[in-house]
C-alpha cells in the first residue's frame, strides 16, 4: 500500500470532518485490519501529521540529547557516548523540508525561502533548529530533547561525571548560599549540573528559573520557571531574558537561576546578585574557567556595561565558577573549579581544582568562605587541605 496517498487521504478527511484518527485510519486505508495493526498504523499516521514523523521514535529512545539530520541518507542522535548514524532515510530533501516547515508552524514561526532558518522550542520543549538551502546543501534540522528525568549529585558521581569528594564540595557551595556560574561548550552538560545542584537546595527556598527555552529540570518542591518569548510572525510580542530577570526579582525569590545567559541579561544577573540574592546561579558558554572574564566582558558590553562597571560588579556578585567537558568518548564530566578574580578582569581566577592537577590555590580561600557560612567541609576536602599542596 502507497503510504502517502494514504496521507494525504486521511488529511482531507479530518480538515473535513474532525474524527477520531483510528476511525479515519481503518476507513481510508480499505483494509481488514486487527485492533493491533490499527493502533500501529495510527501511530504511525499521528507521527506523520502530528508529530516528527520518521524521527518520532529516534525521539523516543531513553537517553537520547539530539536528533540531526543532515540529508535524506544521513539521520544521527546522541545518547551520551558520541554519535551515531542510524538507518532512518527520508524519501527526499522536499520531506525534511515540509517536516521543518511542520514543526516550525508548531512553534508559532514559519520557515520558507523567504525566512530559511528558525530557532524556536516545540510545545514538549525540545530545542527546534532548522535551515534551508540555499544556505546549506540540504535542509537541515536539528533536534536537542529535554533530559527526561534529572539526575542528582550521587548519579552524576555513579556517571563518572565528578569524584564524589567534589560532588560534597559542592553540596557545601549551595549549603553556603554561594552564587556559581557553570561554564562550558555546547552539550557539556551545564544544565545537567545546574539542575542536580538546585536539587540540593532547602525546600524551604522558592527558585526562580530563567531560560530562553524550558530546558533545566529540577528535582525540588518549589520551582518557578520564566521562559521568554520570540517575536511572532509580525515581529511583535517579544519577551527577553532582561525582562524576566526583571520580573523575577518580584516574586520573592530566594534562589535567583539563569538557564543560559548570551547578552544583556547579565546586565540584570548582576544587579541582582549584588543586592541581596544569595545562592543565585547562572551558565554560560566558555572554552574554560579562564576564558571567563574575557568572555563577560564581551556580553556585558552587549548590555552597555563597561568592563570597569563589569570588574566591580562581578567582585561581589560571582563566585564559584564550574566548568565542564565532553571527553572523547562522549561522556561529560566537570574538568575545572575555580574562584572568579578578586584582583581584577586582568587576573586569572584562583583553582580550586582540576580533574588532571588536584586541588588549587583556590581551595583554602574557598574552606574560609564555607565556614563563614557555618558549613562544614567534607572530610576529604579537609584532607586535602592537609596535605597542603596546591597546584597553581
Amino acid at each position: 500500500m502507497n503510504a502517502e496517498p494514504l496521507l494525504d487521504r486521511v488529511r482531507a478527511r479530518l480538515a473535513e470532518h474532525p474524527a477520531q484518527l483510528s476511525d479515519v485510519a481503518r476507513d481510508e486505508s480499505r483494509l481488514l485490519v486487527d485492533s493491533v495493526a490499527l493502533t500501529e498504523l495510527s501511530q504511525e499516521l499521528a507521527a506523520q501529521l502530528d508529530g516528527a514523523g520518521p524521527l518520532e521514535p529516534l525521539l523516543a529512545l531513553a537517553d537520547v540529547t539530539d536528533v540531526l539530520v543532515n540529508a535524506a541518507d544521513r539521520v544521527w542522535i546522541d545518547r551520551g557516548h558520541g554519535l551515531e548514524l542510524t538507518a532512518v532515510r527520508f524519501g527526499a530533501d522536499a520531506e525534511i523540508r515540509a517536516l521543518a516547515a511542520r514543526l516550525a508552524a508548531q512553534t508559532g514561526r514559519r520557515l520558507d525561502d523567504a525566512a530559511p532558518y528558525v530557532d524556536a522550542a516545540l510545545p514538549d520543549g525540545t530545542r527546534l533548529h532548522a535551515i534551508l538551502p540555499p544556505l546549506v546543501d540540504h535542509p537541515t534540522l536539528s533536534l536537542r530533547v529535554l533530559a527526561r528525568r534529572s539526575l542528582s549529585l550521587a548519579e552524576l558521581v555513579a556517571r563518572d561525571a565528578m569524584p564524589e569528594p567534589i560532588a560534597e564540595l559542592l553540596r557545601a557551595v549551595v549549603d553556603a548560599r554561594l552564587n556559581v556560574l557553570v561554564s562550558g561548550g555546547t552539550g557539556t552538560g551545564k544544565t545537567t549540573l545546574l539542575s542536580a545542584l538546585l536539587g540540593c537546595v532547602s525546600p524551604n527556598e522558592r527558585i526562580v528559573t530563567v531560560e530562553d527555552a524550558a530546558e533545566l529540570n529540577v528535582r525540588h518542591p518549589h520551582v518557578i520557571g520564566l521562559r521568554a518569548r520570540t517575536a511572532n510572525v509580525e515581529l511583535a510580542g517579544a519577551i527577553g531574558m532582561s525582562t524576566l530577570v526583571r520580573q523575577a526579582l518580584r516574586m520573592r525569590v530566594d534562589r535567583l537561576v539563569v538557564g543560559e545567559f548570551r547578552g544583556a541579561e547579565i546586565v540584570e544577573l548582576l544587579a541582582a546578585l549584588n543586592t541581596g540574592h544569595a545562592g543565585g546561579a547562572a551558565t554560560v558558554h566558555a572554552n574554560s574557567v579562564r576564558d571567563l572574564p574575557a568572555r563577560l566582558t564581551a556580553l556585558a558590553a552587549l548590555g552597555g556595561m563597561s568592563a570597569g562597571v563589569l570588574e566591580a560588579q562581578a567582585a561581589s556578585a560571582l563566585q564559584v565558577l564550574v566548568h565542564l567537558t565532553r571527553r572523547p568518548d562522549g561522556r561529560r564530566m566537570v574538568s575545572e573549579l575555580a574562584l572568579w578574580p578578586r584582583a581584577g578582569l586582568s587576573s586569572a581566577p584562583s583553582m580550586i581544582w582540576k580533574v588532571d592537577g588536584g586541588a588549587g590555590s583556590g581551595l583554602p580561600l574557598l574552606a574560609k568562605l564555607l565556614r563563614r557560612a557555618d558549613v562544614l567541609l567534607p572530610e576529604a576536602i579537609e584532607a586535602m587541605l592537609d596535605r597542603a599542596q596546591f597546584s597553581a
